[in-house]
């Protein structure tokens, strides 16, 4: 026996029990291995006229024999001479394809795809093998070589017998082992079943350029007997037949317009599990410093989990065809991770269990680009297909919007124009661009009103107080919305019509415009404003000199009301927003960043009845037109402070029922109903 040297012993332990962490990857490995020595004698016989190869021949199998416990992959590839087997089998860590790659880089193209690079994926075997031996005859030689070990000491090489040239990698399976101390054992019998070995192959293997093959077993009617009765019952038998396991031509690498949507909607149906049709589909090969194939899939329906914690994002990873991961998350952002999708690369430096990459400026580089095309994309589908869109977003749209706040608004400007909010004006959905193209002349925000059901925000009185002034209000109806806003905190509106300041600067440019010149535009920043927060300033110069009239006026009924309701309210104050007869008598805002609706949100929470939670500074705002106001007035004239105190509890317990909001003690509140009547 050949021994190992020391450092490669320990070379060897460090890879069966720790550079890999899935052992079914081992399949994996000897196939591209296999596929790297036909690769080898088929670009030997593009280069060499005497060697006389059918391409056609070329391919690999697998095998498995139960009662022998062995698993077999062949293939008639270019082979080892005895030497050869010493050197890329004997030194752990030597890569015969690395070696063949830099001696043949020049000349390569298209028509050699090698995918070995550190000469450690053949070693993967001993994690499921206690012995491997490798039968291995080279092209143009008349004898066989065989090397074997169990992975342990060492090696033997000695003469065999192959009828041809090629390889065959024999496994021999560990025994399984029990379970210890509560944890499963290792079933290594599950590998030897057609069902499981064909499922490797589909996973990680499905696109290796040459063909895999392997007897499956199927099933057959046997003939009717020429004396069956009429009663006779169909007999079926079973058989081996010879099967090409993999697909071999990847779909991705296909260019779009040689492939039909039908044959994209079947290949994400098919591997990604789901029995609708993609929303969109995004297929580009990228070129330059690092060259690579994608293609994504925008599902048409969310998955079940997507808002689960055990939700996994990524795009499917492949090496020169080869399955490198099956999910990586690093390829997409959070706000994207419905999308689905493969990603094929073989300039990309993988590490040496070729699971993870070595260089993340790569996988950033191709993140940036997938991003980037994922974006655009949605932009086209919302500009020139609004329906779908609008189905897109009802199932995603939520992400997107997280991805603002999660990111602390630094993803507003890619995000905020792929946002649809319902415009309580136009009765439809629309974008933020929309609403700031249809706003009139002075509006400087974007007006908005947060809270669980649509109906009910249309209603509410601060938001009829802003449409009956003309401007339009965004009815939010996702908890993450007012989050979502809170960390924009603004709205760039690019590229919009200029507005001038004054008529003379307005007339010379229209002047301009007459003689040829475009129009000029700017970059609008628009502050966005929740309506029952804060001062508007939507009053007028009248409503607002009326407004302080009234609170110096009346200033002691205000303070008898906020007496009255204790710490339940900052203040009482003459309302901006109500302004007419018809409108509500009273209405609850809101001071500081802390909005009624983010205050239910936060209580929804774990932690919504924990102390030191942040509370609303609430307002209690009055509608000095009203005729309960001017009830209000002739009791604080009259003296009746009982009745104020009961009319401020009516007011502002009927206030927060507008806002969806329960009373806090609701038996009083219907005994005062009661005692009014």
């Amino acid at each position: 026996m050949r021994k190992f040297k020391t450092e490669s012993k320990k070379l060897l332990d460090l890879m069966i029990n720790s550079i890999y962490t899935n052992k079914e990857i081992f399949l994996r490995e000897l196939i591209s291995n296999a596929s790297d020595a036909v690769d080898k004698l088929n670009f030997k016989s593009l280069t060499d006229d005497s060697l006389q190869i059918n391409p056609d021949d070329l391919a690999i199998r697998v095998a498995f024999d139960r009662d022998a416990r062995t698993i077999t992959v062949s293939d008639n590839g270019i082979g080892m001479t005895a030497e050869e087997l010493e050197k890329n089998l004997g030194t752990i860590a030597h890569s015969g394809s690395q070696e063949f790659k830099a001696e043949n880089a020049d000349s390569q193209g298209d028509a050699v795809d090698i995918i070995g690079q550190f000469g450690v994926g053949f070693y993967s075997a001993f994690m499921v093998a206690k012995k491997v031996q490798v039968v291995s005859r080279a092209y143009g030689e008349d004898e066989a070589h065989v090397w074997e070990s169990d992975g342990l000491e060492g090696y033997t090489i000695e003469p065999g017998e192959r009828a041809d040239h090629g390889t065959d990698v024999i496994l021999t399976l560990r025994d399984n082992e029990p379970g210890k101390d509560g944890e499963s054992g290792e079933d290594y019998d599950r590998y030897l079943s057609e069902w499981t070995l064909k499922d490797l192959i589909k996973r990680y293997s499905n696109y290796v350029r040459y063909p895999i093959k392997m007897m499956v077993t199927k099933s057959r009617q046997k003939p009717k007997p020429e004396d069956a009765g009429d009663d006779y019952k169909p007999e079926y038998e079973d058989y081996q037949e010879l099967e090409t396991i993999n697909s071999m031509t990847p779909i991705w690498k296909k260019r779009a317009s040689e492939v039909e949507q039908s044959d994209y909607n079947e290949f994400y149906k098919s591997t990604f599990h789901d029995y609708e049709d993609p929303a969109r589909t995004i297929s580009f090969h990228a070129e330059g410093t690092l060259e690579y194939d994608a293609l994504l899939f925008v599902p048409g329906r969310a998955p079940f989990d997507l808002y689960s914690k055990d939700y996994e994002k990524g795009l499917a990873l492949y090496s020169s065809n080869v399955m490198i991961m099956e999910k990586c998350a690093d390829l997409l952002p959070d706000y994207y991770n419905f999308v689905r999708g493969v990603v094929d690369s073989e300039d990309i430096s993988l590490n040496i269990s070729r699971e993870t990459l070595q260089h993340d400026r790569q996988l950033h580089a191709i993140a940036r680009r997938i991003e980037k095309k994922i974006t655009d994309d949605l932009c086209d589908m919302r500009d020139n297909d609004r329906e779908a869109y609008e189905k897109f977003f009802e199932n995603f749209g939520r992400g997107l919007k997280f991805g603002i706040y999660n990111t602390y608004g630094a993803k507003a400007d890619e995000l905020a124009d792929l946002l649809l909010f319902w415009s309580a004006k136009n009765q439809k959905m629309i974008t933020l661009r929309e609403y700031a193209e249809a706003m009139p002349a002075g509006q400087k925000a974007i007006y908005y009103a947060a809270g669980d059901d649509r109906d009910r925000l249309s209603k509410m009185p601060v938001v009829t107080g802003v449409l009956t002034r003309g401007y339009d209000v965004l009815l939010c109806t996702q908890d993450v919305d007012e989050f979502t806003f809170q960390a924009m905190r603004e709205y760039v509106a690019k590229n919009m019509p200029k507005v001038y300041e004054d008529d003379a600067a307005r007339e010379a440019a229209e002047k301009a415009q007459a003689d040829g010149a475009e129009p000029e535009t700017e970059d609008r920043h628009l502050e966005l404003k929740n309506v029952a927060t804060g001062d508007l300033d939507l009053a007028s110069e009248d409503e607002k000199k009326e407004a302080e009239e009234a609170t110096k006026e009346h200033s002691g009924l205000f303070d008898a009301m906020k007496e009255a309701l204790g710490d339940k309210v900052e203040k009482v104050a003459v309302s901006s927003r109500l302004v007419g007869e018809g409108e509500a008598p009273a209405c609850i805002s809101t001071e500081g960043p802390l909005s009624l609706e983010m205050e239910k949100v936060l209580k929804r929470g774990p932690e919504g009845e924990a102390e030191g939670l942040p509370k609303t500074q609430r307002v209690l705002e009055l509608n000095a037109k009203h005729p309960v106001f001017a009830k209000l007035t002739a009791a604080q004239d009259a003296g009746d402070t009982e009745k104020i105190k009961l009319y401020a509890g009516l007011l502002y317990d009927q206030a927060l029922l507008v806002e969806g909001i329960l009373p806090e003690d609701p038996v009083a509140f219907s005994q005062s109903v009661c005692e009014l009547m």
